[in-house]
């Protein structure tokens, strides 16, 4: 009586500690099947990295990932989690999955290091992992789908080399801030990287000055506000550029430029083309973002775990692309993992209407609030 009393509670507990976080589970329930390598998984686990910092991964991702799994492999469950910003609770939440039977997990890390624990007591259960959208650091990782990530960067770093000439003329200065994402997660680095390969050459010409860099923690939106804040104040007030990684951090960034009148006068970037972020573009407070087409990548990620389960070729899906996991991380380092990298684009005033608009990715009702009707050309 007392073991089974002790099983209960252990159990009890279990559930505890992942019931403080986001949890759903879609689909049919199906029969119970020893599964290898993902052969024959018909029960998916998803785990997400966050909500508070960009409105992605729950708006977007989410529901994406939830419908393309089932739509690729009719009668699939899947188990939904979200971290909150925790590596700590996203590796509870993975070891509950695979407790649960879940054959294939799909990861956004919270942390690209540390999410290799999770990687590696998959495969002690012969259970495989793809990275989604967030290379992790293993050696044993599946499969990889996200998007050209120093293309990313490339574009932000692009526009800012085709467009500063202007704001360096209106500011009197030629002043650049650049705010980077996680240093935890790798996508920060090729956004950093990618845009880095656009603006060194300005940088060393002497066209413009950085005077300021740093990679902020968690994405934190608050954190790129002080850090904006401390850029401003310790430059006079004195910029004419700020690289921003993401639309959350812009936001807060544009937050930092209205405190001292100076929005809209800073060329801004972004990325994720959020609807925030398009209405920043929209009143002309943010210059320009990255619009990523989400289900692209869940469909990507979809047929990854179709092909798996049914044992069909995923080369097809992938065509023999490969990323290589950067050096410096052990025994991962160098090794290429088979991924799916979709198409990322850059987005102004001048293609709001032909991308984000007419993809459905955001809604006019959703960018347009307090904007004059005719703004855009889509504004009601």
């Amino acid at each position: 009586m007392f073991t089974m009393m002790a099983g209960i509670l252990v159990f009890t507990l279990l559930l505890a500690a992942c019931g403080s976080t986001t949890s759903t589970t879609t689909g049919t329930t199906p029969t119970t099947a020893a599964v290898t390598n993902g052969k024959g998984c018909m029960k998916v686990g998803v785990l997400l990295p966050e909500t508070a910092t960009s409105a992605r991964w729950d708006n977007n991702d989410r529901p994406d990932l939830l419908a393309a799994i089932p739509k690729a492999l009719p009668g699939a469950t899947v188990d939904y989690n979200n971290a909150e910003g925790s590596a700590d609770t996203q590796q509870t939440q993975a070891q509950a999955d695979l407790t649960k039977g879940d054959c294939i997990l799909v990861v956004a890390a919270v942390d690209s290091i540390k999410a290799a624990a999770i990687v590696s007591l998959a495969k002690s259960k012969g259970v495989p992992v793809i990275a989604y959208d967030r290379l992790i650091y293993s050696a044993d990782l599946a499969y990889y789908v996200s998007f050209d990530n120093t293309k990313v960067g490339a574009l932000q770093g692009q526009y800012i080399a085709a467009h500063y000439q202007s704001y360096v003329t209106a500011n009197g200065t030629n002043k650049t801030v650049m705010i980077n994402g996680a240093q935890t997660d790798n996508n920060a680095l090729l956004f950093a990287a990618g845009a880095h390969s656009a603006l060194d050459p300005l940088f060393s010409s002497g066209a413009l000055k950085k005077v300021y860099e740093q990679f902020t923690p968690g994405w934190d939106n608050a954190t790129a506000q002080t850090e904006m804040q401390a850029a401003l104040t310790a430059n006079g007030n004195k910029i004419a550029i700020a690289y921003v990684a993401n639309d959350g951090m812009a936001n807060n960034v544009i937050a930092a430029l209205k405190a001292v009148k100076l929005n809209g006068k800073v060329l801004v970037t972004g990325q994720d083309a959020t609807a925030a972020g398009i209405h920043n573009i929209l009143v002309g407070d943010q210059s320009m973002t990255v619009y990523k087409a989400i289900p692209k990548e869940a469909d990507g990620t979809a047929a990854i775990v179709a092909a798996l389960s049914t044992g069909t070729d995923t080369s097809t899906v992938t065509s023999g692309v490969t990323v290589a996991i950067p050096a410096g991380n052990g025994a991962a380092s160098g090794v290429k993992v088979a991924s799916v990298l979709e198409v990322p684009v850059s987005v102004d005033k001048s293609n709001i209407a032909t991308t984000v608009i007419a993809d459905g990715f955001v809604t006019p009702a959703e960018v347009c609030t307090g904007l004059p009707s005719g703004t855009g050309g889509f504004c009601p």
